[in-house]
C-alpha cells in the first residue's frame, strides 16, 4: 500500500453550505483518515497482511495515526516521518443524506520522496497486490506501479482525487478504479448512468488502461476490460456518511484479488464493504471487519 495518512475533522450538518453561507447545528468527529491509510485499514480488517508506505509529520497527529494503524495491525516500517511538515489533514462536511464535501491540506504526504519509497522496494516484491492513490507525489505513484510491474505483482490505481494523468501512467496498473467524477475527468465526458459509464470506461481503455472498475455509488460498479462489461448492483443501505466508502471498496478489492479471487468474487466483497462503511460516520472508524461483511452478505442471501 502506497498512500496518504491524514487527520480527519468531519462535521455532520443538516445540509451542505452554499458559497459564503454558514450552516449551524453540526456535530464534530475527529478521526484518522487519508486514502492510503484508510485503504490499508480496510484491507487489514478484512484479513489482509498490509504494509504501508507513506509519510506523516513529527507531531501529535502523526503519533495518533501511527498508533491507530499499529493497533489495527498495519505494518509501519514504510511510514516515514517528516520533520519539516505537519501531518496531512482533511476537513469534511457531510449532509443529512450522507453526501460530503472535502478539503485536504496534504502536509507531510507531499514530503514522500522517491528515495524514501525506494528504500521499501522489498515490500512491493513481497506483496500479492499493490494499491496506490493520488494523495502522494505522482513520481512516487509511477515508481510504485512500475516497480510492481517489474516484480510481476498486480496493481490497483485508485485515481483519487481527480487529476489529469498521462496515458503512460494509466497503462501501468492492472486495475484502474475511478468513481464517476474521476472517470469523467479522465475520459473527457460526464458520467451519470450505466451508458455514460461504459462509454467513459471504453475511452479509458483506448488510452491504455487494462481493466477499468468504475464505482457508481448506489448505481453499483461497472467492470470493463475491452472484451466484456459486467455490472454489479449496489447493496442496499441507508447512507449516513459516504466518506471512506471508496477506500473501503479499494481495500476490499485488493484483499479479494490477493486471496486469489476472481473479479466476479472480489467486486461483491468490495461493494459490501463500501455499503457498510456508508452506514456509519467517519473514515477509518466506519470501516468494517471481515465478520461484519460476511454477516451482511449472509443476511442478503437469506432474505
Amino acid at each position: 500500500m502506497i498512500g496518504s495518512a491524514n487527520a480527519d475533522f468531519t462535521m455532520a450538518l443538516p445540509r451542505l453550505p452554499r458559497p459564503g453561507e454558514t450552516v449551524l447545528g453540526g456535530t464534530l468527529l475527529v478521526d484518522q483518515g487519508g486514502k492510503g491509510a484508510n485503504q490499508a485499514v480496510a484491507a487489514r480488517r478484512l484479513g489482509g497482511q498490509v504494509r504501508l508506505i507513506g509519510c506523516v509529520g513529527q507531531d501529535a497527529a502523526g503519533e495518533r495515526i501511527r498508533d491507530a494503524l499499529a493497533k489495527d495491525g498495519v505494518e509501519l516500517d514504510g511510514l516515514s516521518i517528516a520533520r519539516d511538515a505537519a501531518t496531512g489533514s482533511a476537513l469534511i462536511l457531510v449532509d443529512g443524506e450522507g453526501r460530503n464535501q472535502i478539503g485536504v491540506a496534504p502536509g507531510a504526504n507531499h514530503r514522500l520522496t522517491l528515495e524514501m519509497a525506494r528504500a521499501h522496494e522489498p515490500a512491493i516484491a513481497w506483496a500479492q497486490i499493490v494499491l496506490c492513490q493520488l494523495e502522494t507525489p505522482l513520481p512516487v505513484v509511477r515508481w510504485a506501479l512500475e516497480t510492481a510491474r517489474r516484480h510481476g505483482v498486480p496493481s490497483i490505481l485508485n485515481p483519487a482525487p481527480a487529476l489529469e494523468l498521462p496515458d503512460a501512467l494509466l497503462a501501468l496498473p492492472t486495475y484502474l478504479t475511478p468513481n464517476m467524477v474521476e472517470a469523467g475527468g479522465l475520459s473527457g465526458g460526464e458520467v451519470h448512468d450505466l451508458d455514460s459509464a461504459r462509454a467513459a470506461a471504453e475511452r479509458l481503455l483506448a488510452r491504455g488502461a487494462q481493466t477499468v472498475i468504475l464505482t457508481m455509488g448506489e448505481q453499483g460498479a461497472l467492470c470493463c476490460d475491452g472484451s466484456s462489461a459486467l455490472h454489479f448492483a449496489a447493496f442496499p443501505v441507508t447512507a449516513v456518511d459516504t466518506t471512506g466508502a471508496g477506500d473501503a471498496f479499494n481495500g476490499a478489492l485488493a484483499v479479494g484479488l490477493a486471496a486469489g479471487g476472481s473479479l466476479e468474487q472480489a467486486i461483491p466483497l468490495a461493494s459490501a464493504a463500501a455499503a457498510l462503511t456508508c452506514a456509519r460516520r467517519g473514515a477509518q472508524e466506519s470501516l468494517p471487519h471481515r465478520g461484519d461483511v460476511e454477516r451482511f452478505l449472509h443476511s442478503l442471501r437469506g432474505s
